[in-house]
Formats: structure tokens, sequence, C-alpha cells
């Protein structure tokens, strides 16, 4: 079963609430004028954000109108692993389970670097491998190895190879980011059922108290820096205006100090 597919059913429209509830905060005060996000048409990563250029990208097989057509980004088909915007030309990338899906996810993360902007961000959403979900996906696989399985055993979508945060946190940390924030989220068993999803809402505060590392999925929020950078433009003149109005005032002190010296 593909992420698309498994989206429709219940287990796929509970964390999909949650990433949906969750990213509208992550984005709604990031600043900018160009914005992406890379596959999952059906979650609308940008509707919080307000930069004018925002587009959705999608490789080929997915479809934009598998997702919600009030979402006010432009849809375009590429491969994540060449993303066909100029160097240093975006100021926010949103990865919704797009490095567990990617052909290279190396490579993927690698363009992300390229196409930020100094200081721009990057959000990413992943299912996380040391959770409940994650541990019956592995027993899931595990029993298709060795049992001829068609893959009924699976909680979540067969295809991709999920990766931890601690993993994830490794490779920006090599690209030069840094990680602002990170969250975990959907606590409630690994169930198919909406019913016995729904008996397990009480869960969810309890997790996010107790256990807060075991949630199904996970959000890493990360900032391109660049070392060595210069203050130019806006930032420099504002200096340069501050150490204008301050010397008059330094060169009048030491006028007076000689004066009264005198």
């Amino acid at each position: 079963m593909g992420l698309s597919e498994w989206l429709q059913t219940p287990a796929g429209a509970y964390l999909l609430a949650w990433e949906q509830k969750h990213i509208d905060l992550a984005v709604a005060d990031v600043f900018g004028f160009h914005a992406v996000q890379l596959g999952m048409p059906q979650l609308l990563a940008l509707r919080a954000n307000r930069m004018p250029d925002r587009w959705m990208a999608l490789d080929g097989s997915t479809d934009a109108s598998e997702g919600d057509a009030t979402t006010a980004a432009v849809a375009i088909h590429c491969d994540f692993d060449a993303l066909p915007f100029d160097n240093v030309s975006l100021d926010l990338v949103v990865l919704p389970h797009a490095l567990e899906l990617a052909r290279d996810p190396h490579l993927a993360l690698r363009e992300v670097e390229r196409v930020l902007r100094p200081e721009g961000r990057v959000v990413i959403l992943g299912f996380n491998p040391s959770s409940a979900w994650g541990v019956r996906q592995a027993l899931g696989h595990l029993g298709e190895r060795f049992a001829a399985g068609n893959g009924a055993d699976l909680i979540l979508p067969r295809s991709g190879e999920f990766l931890g945060p601690r993993r994830l946190r490794d490779w920006l940390h090599l690209l030069s980011f840094e990680v602002e924030n990170g969250r975990f989220g959907c606590y409630r068993p690994p169930f198919r059922s909406e019913k016995w999803l729904g008996r397990f809402g009480w869960i969810e505060h309890a997790g996010e108290r107790w256990w807060p590392r075991f949630g199904a999925v996970y959000s890493l929020t990360a900032v391109k820096r660049v070392r060595g950078m210069r203050l130019v433009g806006l930032v420099r003149k504002q200096r340069q205006r501050a150490n204008a109005v301050a010397s008059p005032a330094v060169a009048s002190r030491h006028h007076s100090e000689s004066t009264d010296a005198q």
C-alpha cells in the first residue's frame, strides 16, 4: 500500500490530522518570499504561511488532484533530488515524508541545502521507527520475509525507508543546518480501526508527558547556517547609522572631560 492509499485509511487520517495541525503552527511565522512543499499533496503544508510565491513539487508518481484544491501553491513536477530552482533562492522547504520516499534521501537533502538561502528553514516530517507503529511495521516486514506474506500485517505504507530523528539530525549537521526545534506526535496504539483509535484518545496527553520520544511521527525544523557571513543591505545600513549616532556622543563626552581637566 502506497502513501496516498494509506492516508485514506483510519490510521492514515489520524496521523494526517496531527501533521496538518502541527505544520500550520510550524510555518505560520516563517517569513520570506519563496516556499516549496515536496510531495504529499494531501497535506496543505503551506496554507498557513504568508509567502507570496508557493510551490507544490510532485514526483512523477503523484497527481496534484490527490490534494485539496483550496491550496494556493502552484503544482510542478520534478525529481526531489534535482529541484528546478536556482541556488540559494528559497526561504522555506517543507518535506512531509519526502525523504522516506525519495530514491536517494542523501541527495534530496543536499538539494534542499542548495536551494535554501542562508537562514532559510526546512521542516521535515517522518515516521518514527522507534515508536510502537515503527516496531509493528518492522515485525510486519520480518513476517513477509520469512512467511512470504502479502503485506497485510503492515500498519504503515509499504514503500520507503524510515529515518530516525537522531540519524536525520546527523545528516542535517553535516550540511551545516542547525536544528531549531523538534516534536513527536500520535501516541495512540497502532490500530487500523477508527473505533479503537478513538477509544485511546486519552493517551495523547499521557504520551506527550511520559514517553515523548515514542510518538508515531516526528517533526524537525532546521535553519541553514553559513559561516563567515557579512552584514549587507539594510542590516549594514542600520549598523552604520547606529555607529554614526553614537560617535558624536562619544566625541562630546571626551571634549567635556578634557575641558574639565583644564
